[in-house]
């Protein structure tokens, strides 16, 4: 196998490994990876596309913003994307980082502000005239969760405002959502009085606070914000907010009403910098609040500006990560759990041992490989780390201790849920279980299946799935079209009322689309752009049924991996069957209009979104546009081709005048839409006219 070819598995492996733990992380705040793992993996990827550029696709985790919003809320667009940060973990890193930032700013002098790392959730909240109006977690980075009114029960987040900041027509502004480790272990010592399960660190009982439904639920939770950015102002009736430097920035958020870290200091160069990650490393025990490390940035706002961001990361701001904490324990035992795709992951129980003000029960140990690499048995004592006070995991054996009895572990050829086969491809690292209607898997599928990307079922949640599941209602997606009202409402929690709720939700969702039912039923590396693909392509399901993998393949975007799990999938006749299933059920096969024959006449042009759309949703505006062979990018450029404007727009709309691109508002849009996108857009100016 050639060098290119050996990259493009590689390639994608890491891919699926980086989105699974961006999922576990993001969105269910439930982590299993160490962050220099994770780390590690995202640098081999970064290595791997820099060497063969021609593998870089624009849905890879080098490419955007990991993570995704959960579908229990309505989904909201940031002012600005709230982007990740680029790592270190060494003075040699820190260094390179100053170096970088000699390179792009050559000649000038570089001064930094540096902040502790809470470790808690993300949020923006957004001020309309000095009032709170709305309060987002992180989601993808461009598309957040709304949590308003978990977020008003905060009492250290201001409802108004005061100072210069209450005059802007609008702010948003980011902050970290957390529990002062105090309050953590209250909360977890009246959970135990009342026999109720506790919360493995700040960070979980924190994220899980915010996503209550029920405000109420979240009031009791002892929770508390530090804000420390600002990430969008809109001039009011004073004029513009005139900054110079984070620093004031950061005071002017103090005046305002925010509270911000206490432990901020300037720095006039990097010296200085690595003594205050030093200072604050020795001290991170003192904190009110868990840190897994500094914040770097540099306080001049005009050179943030030159400096400027890639897809992931601002290049003026860098987090320098607290040495991890370790601990010895002993292996109790190993077992594996299943996950929705059928992937095998193993994990072990360990005796208790408290770690970083956690007690650390299970580790994941991720595949067969790492158990073989480490050699861990049962009975072993083994040194274990919590890599920036997150997710712990096994370093080494300490074999010296190992039991004279210790067996190698010997991984299962047969799905522990359910009894099926389990095969191991060549190239790949993981287990995977074959009988698509394992109930391990099942209960993920049918979520994934309701989620709002996918086929976007209202009020399939976990109760509902675990019920139905058990009970035997659902043994595969087309029973879901089966279900009556008396089955659902004879559930507990569940009344007449809300069965009624669920039925009418399953059946408008006969209506998505071969895209997002492509996306729905779990095909291995097929999600959202893939399906878009593939719709595009061949326009009904029977078509792309019965295409090879060369069809498949030749397709720009979708490359020979995903060619070959899609003709893989659809070799497999119980996945045949289902899809007949579905068909049979009303669900619609087809895009509304054939993509693969028709008129394009948007093909290659650029839209950007911003502002709210009255008539549809942003989702439904970029489907439409993509039908009619348009791309829609989440920035504003000199090759965007039209801006689309609704109420309330943010910076893009300024982007665009700023740059002369055509603007079209929401009449205009429908009326391009209407016509089949055969209205001319209006031309480009040049900037300033």
């Amino acid at each position: 196998m050639s060098p290119a070819a050996d990259a493009a598995r590689r390639i994608e492996e890491l891919r699926e490994q980086i989105r699974q733990h961006d999922h576990r992380y993001y969105v269910l705040a439930r982590p299993e990876l160490a962050d220099v793992e994770y780390d590690a993996l995202v640098r081999e990827l970064r290595a791997l596309e820099a060497e063969f550029p021609d593998l870089v696709t624009p849905d890879s985790p080098t490419q955007r913003v990991a993570g995704q919003a959960v579908a229990a809320f309505a989904p909201v667009e940031h002012r600005a994307a709230m982007l990740s940060l680029d790592n270190a973990t060494s003075p040699a890193d820190l260094r390179e980082f100053g170096a970088r930032l000699e390179r792009q700013l050559p000649g000038t002098r570089v001064a930094f502000v540096c902040e502790p790392k809470i470790d808690g959730l993300g949020v923006a909240l957004l001020y309309r005239q000095g009032r709170l109006v709305r309060g987002a977690t992180r989601g993808d980075g461009r598309l957040g969760e709304d949590i308003t009114p978990n977020l008003r029960t905060i009492p250290s987040i201001p409802a108004a405002l005061r100072g210069p900041l209450a005059s802007l027509a609008e702010l948003e502004v980011r902050g970290e959502v957390f529990m002062p480790r105090e309050r953590f272990v209250e909360l977890n010592r009246r959970l135990e009085d009342r026999g109720e399960p506790t919360f493995a660190n700040p960070r979980n009982a924190a994220a899980g606070a915010v996503r209550q439904k029920d405000p109420e639920v979240t009031a009791r939770r002892p929770l508390d914000i530090r804000v420390y950015h600002l990430s969008h102002a809109a001039p009011g009736p004073a004029g513009r907010l005139t900054l110079d430097t984070h620093w004031d920035v950061l005071q002017t958020l103090q005046e305002a009403g925010f509270p911000t870290s206490g432990r901020t200091a300037r720095c006039p160069d990097l010296a200085a910098v690595q003594a205050y990650c030093e200072a604050l490393e020795a001290a991170r025990d003192t904190l009110a609040y868990d840190a897994d490390g500094a914040v770097v940035k540099v306080d001049a706002l005009e050179q943030q500006r030159r400096l400027g961001a890639t897809a992931h990361h601002p290049r003026w701001a860098i987090a320098f990560k607290f040495a991890a904490r370790q601990a010895t324990t002993v292996i109790r035992s190993l077992s594996v759990n299943v996950g929705k795709s059928g992937m095998l992951t193993p994990g072990a129980e360990l005796e208790p041992v408290p770690l970083g003000g956690v007690v650390i029960r299970r580790v994941s140990l991720h595949n067969e490989d790492e158990i073989r690499r480490k050699d861990i048995r049962v009975g072993d004592t083994v040194l274990i780390e919590r890599a920036g006070d997150v997710i712990p995991y096994v370093v080494q054996v300490i074999t010296a201790h190992r039991p004279a009895d210790a067996a190698p572990f010997v991984f299962p050829d047969h799905c522990p849920a359910c009894g099926g086969q389990a095969v191991r491809l060549p190239g790949e690292a993981y287990w995977r279980c074959t009988n698509s209607g394992c109930p391990a898997q099942l209960r993920e599928r049918l979520l994934h299946f309701g989620s709002r990307r996918a086929m976007d079922i209202e009020h399939l949640g976990e109760h509902v799935v675990e019920q139905i599941v058990d009970r035997g209602l659902v043994r595969d997606f087309a029973d879901l079209y089966h279900l009556r009202i008396d089955d659902v409402a004879a559930l507990p929690r569940l009344a007449t009322k809300s069965a009624q709720n669920l039925i009418d939700a399953i059946a408008a969702s006969r209506s998505r689309g071969l895209a997002r039912l492509l996306n729905a039923l779990g095909i291995r590396l097929v999600g959202e752009r893939a399906g878009a693909l593939l719709t595009r392509r061949f326009g009904r399901m029977a078509a792309l049924m019965d295409a090879n993998e060369a069809d498949i393949g030749v397709i720009h975007g979708v490359g020979p991996q995903i060619a070959r799990s899609v003709a893989a999938f659809f070799a497999e006749p119980a996945n045949r069957a289902v899809v007949e299933r579905l068909r049979a059920a009303g669900v619609v096969m087809a895009e509304p209009t054939d993509p693969s024959s028709g008129a394009r006449p948007l093909q290659g042009k650029t839209f950007v979104l911003t502002g709210t759309l009255a008539v549809m949703s942003r989702d439904a505006a970029r489907e439409a546009i993509e039908r009619l062979g348009g791309q829609v990018v989440g920035s504003v450029s000199r090759k965007t081709d039209a801006v689309v404007v609704g109420e309330n727009p943010g910076a893009k709309a300024l982007d665009a005048k700023r740059l002369g691109i055509p603007t079209l508002d929401e009449g205009e849009f429908l009326q391009m839409l209407e016509s089949e996108g055969s209205v001319a857009l209006p031309p480009k100016l040049s900037p300033g006219t």
